[in-house]
């Protein structure tokens, strides 16, 4: 895979890419990087496509944004940017997992197939987010918009153990490695957890991007681990429900919350199949 540059909604964004053909985007989560997709993206490149993997904005080497904007509609501008600097067209499809997945909801009527992974689409979790057990997984969002963040987030462990709680069993040293590339110095890592206080408005919204339209836009396939330690797989039973009609939604067994990377054969699988081949 080779790694580039490209200009779009005013950052410099790097990305991965591999293959020829219709570009199929695959957007990262926290605390992950573009390698997140180092097995599907070869397998895109098989099945024809131009498979790109952004680093996404702040997130080095991508540069940190100079607007501040973390908010969701900052991301859906980004992807709009980037499909259209990359030359994407209506044979374009998207991939997004956990912060990834967040631009792909109200984008997936613009490409031809989109797939998220592991955080499920607006107002399914309403009502369940707030269950106790929940509340427990998710105390780093919280602990996000205080002034302890980036001291507590850079401290010895702190990433390894959510990778280990996330994902249990699955040996994310690798991943960890390129997480500290990427987010080890104080800039990025600030900026990685700007999105959580853009999230719960902790940070204002910077005003630069238009209020991002509520519903999913097209159909999507929907991936949660049956053992995702960060959002628990029994809050995503209703999916379906909150997404359009054609949708797909799949418990994977035995995994956690980065599927795509414990069990590549079988996630790979499922997201070409619902892609089917390049046009």
């Amino acid at each position: 895979m080779e790694i580039r540059t490209i200009h779009a909604n005013g950052v410099e964004f790097a990305y991965l890419t591999v293959g020829e053909g219709p570009l199929a985007l695959c957007l990262h989560g926290f605390p992950d990087t573009a390698h997140t997709w180092r097995h599907l993206m070869p397998a895109l490149a098989e099945r024809g496509y131009r498979a790109v993997a952004p680093f996404m904005r702040g997130y080095a080497p991508t540069e940190v944004p100079a607007d501040g904007a973390y908010e969701d509609a900052a991301l859906v501008a980004d992807v709009r940017a980037l499909h259209e600097e990359l030359g994407g067209d209506a044979d374009a499809v998207i991939i997004g997992h956990d912060w990834g997945a967040f631009p792909v909801y109200p984008l997936a009527g613009r490409f031809r197939r989109a797939v998220t992974l592991a955080v499920p689409p607006p107002g399914s979790l309403a009502g369940t987010f707030l269950d106790y057990e929940q509340l427990k997984r998710s105390f780093y969002i919280f602990l996000f918009q205080t002034a302890l963040a980036e001291t507590a987030a850079a401290g010895p462990g702190f990433l390894e153990n959510l990778w280990r709680d996330w994902s249990p069993g699955y040996d994310a040293s690798e991943d960890l490695e390129f997480v500290r590339r990427s987010i080890g110095a104080p800039a990025n890592l600030s900026a990685a957890l700007g999105y959580y206080r853009a999230m719960l408005g902790t940070t204002p919204r910077s005003g630069r991007y238009p209020a991002v339209e509520p519903g999913v836009t097209g159909p999507v396939l929907y991936l949660h681990g049956a053992k995702d330690g960060c959002l628990g797989a029994d809050l995503v039973k209703d999916v379906l429900s909150h997404l359009p009609a054609g949708s797909r939604a799949e418990l994977v067994g035995d995994v956690g919350h980065f599927l795509h990377l414990e069990r590549p054969a079988e996630v790979n699988r499922l997201i070409l199949d619902w892609l089917g081949p390049a046009s």
